[in-house]
């Protein structure tokens, strides 16, 4: 299998220009991968490296982010929208991915999950890190007893319209606090770091609304495809409150995992962990097909 990579660009239900690269073999069984907020195809660089050697492995930025330009609608639709004009840009008719996402790259499946697209394409899917619901309510990067003063607070953190500015000493300090476990290694918060901060200004306080007003806990249900979860226990903007409740609704649960001391940056805190359990999903879900 030779080994590849390209470029393209998709093109959603509203005209927006998404890009697309698409790295490993092409006649590999394919991967989707969709992040979360504020980051980039980048951030599933540890994923890109090693399942690329055996998997044609599908990385986009979301509207807004990394190299897709900002678009005047930021909606959960629009994520659904994103996600089955990336599947239909670069996978045949009827050719089945697992689908991996990551906090808002998982909104985006479960805003998809409904779609005919979506159906049409997921063998199997990942969620790392995502809620469905209660966002703003349930996270705790406000170090407060749960209620309305904190929900009050938590809302005008994540919807900050402050520039994030350098990646100063403070910043990751900052940031790993809100987004990653303890024992992080520093490389990693300056690499999450500056993934984050080279998020627009406008780009981010357009989808904190999005996520503050979210609700897709009837999309759970729609997602009848096997789904695994993965959440780390000192997660604080999506506490594992939310992986059970989602895992619970799950029409084809394959259950939690839960991650000892990790944050919310799990592909990034854990790699290995991460690209495994995408692998297992792979061999277990779409190779069995053609004899079946």
């Amino acid at each position: 299998m030779s080994s590849s990579y390209r470029e393209l660009t998709a093109v959603s239900a509203d005209g927006a220009r998404l890009h697309v690269e698409v790295h490993g073999p092409e006649d590999a069984p394919p991967v989707v991968l969709a992040h979360g907020w504020t980051c980039s195809t980048a951030f599933w660089a540890a994923q890109i490296r090693d399942l690329a050697a055996d998997h044609r492995v599908i990385a986009y930025d979301q509207r807004g982010h990394g190299r897709t330009p900002p678009s005047p609608v930021c909606s959960t639709d629009a994520l659904a929208d994103d996600l089955e004009a990336v599947l239909e840009a670069t996978l045949a008719p009827g050719e089945k991915a697992v689908i991996a996402g990551h906090s808002m790259g998982g909104m985006t499946v479960l805003a998809a999950a409904g779609r005919a697209a979506f159906q049409d394409h997921a063998a199997a899917v990942l969620l790392c890190s995502t809620g469905a619901s209660r966002l703003v309510a349930e996270s705790t990067v406000v170090p407060l007893r749960p209620g309305r003063l904190r929900t009050w607070l938590t809302r005008h953190v994540l919807g900050s319209r402050a520039p994030l500015g350098p990646v100063t000493p403070v910043a990751k300090r900052i940031l790993k606090y809100a987004t990653m476990g303890a024992g992080s290694a520093p490389h990693l918060v300056e690499t999450c770091a500056r993934i984050v901060h080279a998020c627009p200004r406008r780009v981010r306080h357009a989808w904190s609304h999005v996520l503050s007003l979210l609700d897709l806990d009837h999309a759970v249900r729609e997602l009848r495809v096997p789904t695994a979860v993965v959440v780390g226990t000192g997660d604080r903007l999506t506490p594992p409150v939310h992986a059970h409740r989602i895992a619970a609704a799950l029409p084809r649960s394959l259950g939690v995992t839960e991650l000892p001391g990790l944050g919310h940056m799990t592909p990034v805190e854990a790699p290995e962990l991460v690209s495994g359990r995408i692998r297992e999903l792979v061999s277990t879900y779409t190779q069995l097909k053609e004899g079946a």
